[in-house]
């Protein structure tokens, strides 16, 4: 037996539904229904879709993590739910369904903040996160620099997209490439076989008077867009793999040259990244070479743990617990534009847990 904390952790953002549980920082089930299917056709996540799809998964992908943790709803120590940022509906159902389990059970319920979650799951891979900490997050809908003294109360923002995040760029170039949704698996796959130096595509702000830590990726697509349009006005082939070989790389370069300067300039020797878009294989590859020419040490987990899940909303709910962090209340709720400033949203001082029998509302 341990007195580390369990925890069962709810994300529904997006897309995914996600239910993960742990044990500390032990990972000890992690079941994902994904909707993606569903919005492929429209080419993009339709919000009324996933939130319909999230009820219809709920119930089902928790019953499936408490077995393949092999534990009993009784024996968690509390419910962690994504509350914000996200997709107003999705979250909605996500927190929905925390309250109610937490009620039932008798548990403290923890809203945690979803950019947080992606930095505190690498506990899962590699242990306590340094202090401070120092993560790159990239995904279809944050491109941000972040630093965070304190993961469960104090996370900086360094910088984040201006425009289109590079999750999203990757999904609109793949679909004027014709390759389908979601793009960033599928321009990873085909820029394997292409050449990154083939074309010359801007890296946007990169000029001296630019903001150091910020992103934008919308004149990059832009510029993508409009060389294949010019190509096949011509009559020509477009070759896709170069294209995608020299559009990842002038996303991975900014990325990473912004990543690494900002360690630099604050001091930090190591660099997490995460998201959906740290599962890119040039991503991993380029920011090991930099940080090992930079003297920094790179912490990425496996691409499992980078996509949105529950184990990283569990992973922060389980740090709140660890470090004695106010439980919310009943009042929670979903919050779509949530600051990453807020990684856990607490109560207002009232007790939490009521004193209805758990035994009596949950079997």
């Amino acid at each position: 037996m341990t007195d580390e904390p369990l925890v069962l952790g709810i994300e529904t953002s997006c897309d995914e539904t996600g239910v993960g549980i742990v044990r500390g920082t032990t990972l000890l089930a992690d079941a994902v229904a994904s909707s993606v299917d569903e919005h492929a056709r429209f080419g993009g996540v339709v919000p009324e879709v996933a939130s319909r799809a999230h009820l219809e998964a709920m119930v089902p992908t928790i019953d499936r993590a408490l077995k393949e943790a092999g534990v009993s709803a009784r024996d968690l120590d509390g419910i962690a739910v994504t509350a914000g940022p996200g997709l107003a509906g999705a979250l909605l159902v996500g927190v929905s369904a925390a309250k109610a389990y937490a009620y039932a059970l008798g548990k403290p319920l923890y809203g945690v903040n979803h950019l947080a979650s992606h930095i505190c799951v690498d506990q899962l891979e590699h242990g306590p996160l340094p202090e401070p900490t120092m993560a790159l997050l990239v995904s279809g809908g944050h491109s941000s620099l972040l630093l965070s003294s304190d993961i469960t109360s104090d996370v900086r923002p360094m910088g984040s997209t201006i425009d289109d995040a590079a999750g999203e760029a990757f999904d609109k170039i793949a679909r004027v490439l014709n390759l389908g949704f979601p793009g960033g698996p599928v321009i990873d796959r085909y820029a394997r076989e292409g050449d990154p130096g083939a074309i010359a595509f801007p890296r946007g702000l990169t000029g001296p008077r630019d903001p150091a830590y910020d992103f934008s990726f919308s004149g990059l697509k832009t510029a993508v867009a409009r060389w294949i349009e010019a190509r096949r006005a011509a009559g020509e082939e477009v070759p896709v793999r170069d294209v995608a070989a020299s559009f990842q790389e002038a996303v991975v370069d900014v990325l990473t040259r912004k990543a690494v300067r900002a360690c630099k300039d604050e001091g930090v020797d190591h660099l997490m990244i995460g998201g959906g878009v740290a599962a890119n294989s040039r991503l991993r590859a380029l920011a090991q070479e930099r940080c090992e020419a930079a003297g920094i040490r790179l912490r990425v987990p496996r691409p499992k743990l980078c996509t949105d899940n529950g184990a990283m909303v569990a992973a922060l709910g389980a740090e709140m617990v660890a470090r004695n962090r106010a439980a919310s209340g009943w009042d929670l709720s979903a919050d779509s534009s949530l600051p990453v400033t807020d990684p856990h949203v607490p109560g207002h001082g009232h007790d939490h847990v009521h004193e209805v029998s758990k035994e009596n509302l949950y079997s």
